[in-house]
């Protein structure tokens, strides 16, 4: 499948169209943000580990359930994926407090959460992605009550999916957002990516950094530690 168009172009990804409107091709670009747009900076080779590790996670959720609009990788920075009307919110799902939640709430960050925390967030660099609730959703028509009941329900299986296999990797499932759409024939999905990028990893033992936060915070090695997930992940293609 080539690609012909370029149909979006995000802080890390671009889409292109193809000769079938139900197929969209998703490279991986080296850029790499945070802030939104604020920091930014290019790293050699990690479009290509987060396009491998997002098809290794993709595989993983939809062996266990999870509709996914994942394909196949085409080559090393490319994948084949599902035309997705996305749904303009984020599904964000918190084991251990950290980030947004500890700066908002005050708690430490490393604090072990008695259940899961589930948040919504409004899609908009230009608003620094706001917090949400169901409420918003509805009333600005971005889904339906199915919808919201769907993305949390797919949400935490997720998580229980993917908390085990970084379990059983040595490494912490701290957080980390989703992005669902809807096929042609209104079938809900998980859209976007899962990689290091958007979420985070600590190692099991030490609480290392393994994820976006190692750029975030100047620490370094970014790269490495992204290997190092798909490494203990057991993937081979890295």
């Amino acid at each position: 499948m080539q690609k012909r168009q370029e149909l979006y172009r995000g802080k890390a990804k671009t889409v292109w169209t193809t000769d079938d409107p139900q197929l969209l091709v998703m490279e991986y670009r080296n850029d790499t943000s945070a802030f939104d747009g604020v920091k930014l900076a290019q790293l050699d080779r990690k479009g290509e580990v987060n396009n491998k590790i997002n098809a290794h996670i993709m595989g993983l959720l939809e062996a266990a359930g999870v509709a996914c609009h994942f394909v196949k990788l085409l080559d090393e920075q490319h994948s084949l994926v599902k035309s997705l009307t996305m749904i303009p919110v984020e599904c964000v799902v918190r084991n251990v407090a950290a980030g947004g939640m500890s700066k908002r709430l005050g708690i430490a960050e490393g604090t072990k959460l008695k259940h899961a925390v589930f948040e919504f967030f409004y899609k908009s660099d230009a608003l620094h992605d706001p917090m949400i609730n169901d409420s918003h959703i509805t009333a600005f028509d971005w889904a339906s009550e199915a919808d919201i009941v769907a993305m949390k329900k797919l949400s935490f299986q997720v998580n229980e999916v993917l908390q085990r296999a970084f379990a059983q990797a040595g490494i912490t499932l701290v957080d980390y957002k989703l992005e669902f759409g809807k096929l042609a024939d209104g079938t809900l999905v998980l859209g976007d990516e899962f990689t290091p990028d958007g979420c985070r990893l600590w190692d099991a033992q030490t609480g290392e950094k393994m994820d976006k936060d190692r750029f975030r915070r100047d620490l370094g090695d970014v790269v490495h530690y992204y290997l190092e997930v798909g490494k203990r992940l057991g993937m081979k293609n890295l």
